[in-house]
């Protein structure tokens, strides 16, 4: 496997994009909205518009900005459209998997934008391919799909609905017909998603909220868990599909994920940094210099950090953002090499101090070693590290790439070991109630920290091999 090793971070999903407007510049909203999501996968991108009669889909590899360099798609027309920003946490990196997925059914075309995993989707395939169905694709948002185009129910929304009820683990979703929009969100709400008002009374789906700013749209509310949104001539209408035992929102959208100007399920993301970071300050009490953070998804919390205890802030570490993604190194040297191309210290900042560094996740500890190392270079006395969350000790089947658990530093090694390895004078990691009270409007019971503590919502997955994946006797 493949991962970007100098950065050494849990990948971000994909982000989804569908508006219904009959007044505006669909192709470019949709390209604006997908732009502002950028962040949650930068692998693919694709936008798909409808002329009233015929879906038209346009996808490539690399940045939404390259993959419409030369021009954006021209308006088909229609009212609609819906696009997609993909990192692959299943699937292989493959132009076939570029979404939005278009298909023909026997009710017409429906074309598809899935944000999530799919826990059980091996064994919904095996069993559509033992019916005949064939796949194009390695993803698991295919066996969506082909469910809707196999139901037997006599609408398109019952037969989407339908296929909701078979499926099994994350999904916020966004579909589209040549006459509606349509969201759906799996029913324990793991990944985010919001519905929105365009300023010529039209509507928006969307992954966050920057989303929906970055067009002028307003925001409405969060589609809810077990919810499906049907857009179309007549207005918005809303169909509970399921009911959720518990809501199951994932904690690592706020703790990383999410960019910090959005707000989900009543959330402000950059307030919950920034609590995180106070909660981290109540939790230690370093008796330090300075504060700094690994940029940039670690800069709000150091600046609550930096805000509670009143210990100065400042930028002693410094990104090169023209960087692209660094796969894994021969040898850790080479490793070392692309990180100081990727971060540099600012000497004249660190030389001297005992600086508190604070980051928001430690997942295999290579990257934090090196930069603890350039640190001390540079002339920093002492290094404390403070993380935004928990120990990350298990892999996540619900979205987000963490990997076979072996790789995780956390799931073998206690925190002072960790400590140890990377080289730092003091490491903590915030705790369950810290990074509970840090987000105040998310019930710590509503909140999925599987990837910390192992309590999976849900039946997790087969491996590879066939095998259930062991859990600390779970499975």
């Amino acid at each position: 496997m493949q991962y970007d090793s100098v950065w050494d971070k849990l990948h971000e999903e994909c982000g989804v994009f569908g508006i219904y407007d009959k007044e505006a510049d669909i192709p470019r909203y949709v390209y604006w909205g997908l732009f502002a999501l950028q962040h949650r996968g930068q692998e693919s991108g694709g936008i798909a518009l409808t002329d009233g009669t015929d879906i038209h889909n346009h996808r490539g590899m690399g940045l939404i900005s390259s993959v419409f360099e030369k021009e954006l798609p021209a308006n088909e027309g229609g009212p609609i459209g819906i696009g997609h920003v993909r990192y692959s946490t299943t699937g292989s990196n493959n132009p076939r998997n570029i979404q939005p997925l278009a298909v023909y059914t026997s009710m017409g075309e429906i074309a598809l934008a899935h944000n999530g995993n799919l826990t059980n989707a091996r064994e919904l395939r095996t069993r559509l391919e033992d019916d005949g169905a064939t796949f194009q694709t390695t993803m698991d948002s295919e066996v969506i799909v082909n469910l809707i185009s196999r139901s037997r129910k006599p609408t398109i929304e019952e037969r989407i609905i339908d296929s909701m009820t078979q499926i099994k683990g994350a999904f916020s979703l966004v579909l589209m017909t040549n006459k509606k929009l349509y969201g759906a969100r799996d029913p324990l709400g793991f990944r985010p998603l919001c519905i929105g008002r365009t300023e010529t009374s039209g509507y928006v789906i969307a992954s966050e909220t920057c989303a929906l700013d970055a067009i002028g749209a307003t925001f409405v509310r969060d589609v809810k868990p077990g919810e499906f949104i049907e857009i179309g001539a007549d207005g918005l209408k809303s169909t509970m599909y399921a009911e959720a035992e518990r809501k199951q929102v994932c904690s690592f959208e706020y703790i990383y994920f999410a960019r910090p100007d959005s707000i989900m399920d009543g959330q402000d993301v950059y307030q919950a940094r920034l609590a995180m970071g106070r909660e981290m300050w109540n939790e230690t009490h370093y008796d330090a210099d300075l504060v700094i953070s690994v940029p940039d998804s670690g800069t709000t919390a150091a600046l609550g950090y930096s805000m509670a205890s009143g210990i100065p802030f400042n930028f002693g570490l410094i990104k090169n953002r023209y960087m692209g993604r660094t796969f894994i190194k021969p040898d850790q040297k080479q490793r070392e090499l692309a990180v100081r191309m990727k971060l540099n210290v600012v000497k004249s900042v660190v030389k001297g101090k005992r600086i508190v560094m604070v980051d928001d996740s430690i997942v295999r500890g290579t990257t934090s070693g090196i930069i603890c190392r350039l640190l001390r270079e540079a002339g920093a006395k002492e290094v404390y590290m403070c993380v935004s969350a928990p120990p990350v000790k298990y892999s996540c089947f619900y979205g987000i790439d963490t990997s076979v658990r072996k790789e995780l530093i956390a799931s073998d090694l206690s925190v002072e070991e960790i400590r140890k390895y990377i080289g730092v004078d003091k490491l903590h990691f915030i705790s369950f109630d810290g990074l509970a009270k840090a987000m105040p409007e998310i019930p710590k019971e509503n909140m999925c920290l599987a990837c910390f503590n192992n309590d999976y919502p849900t039946e997790i997955p087969a491996n590879e091999e066939g095998e259930k994946y062991a859990l600390e006797g779970k499975c």
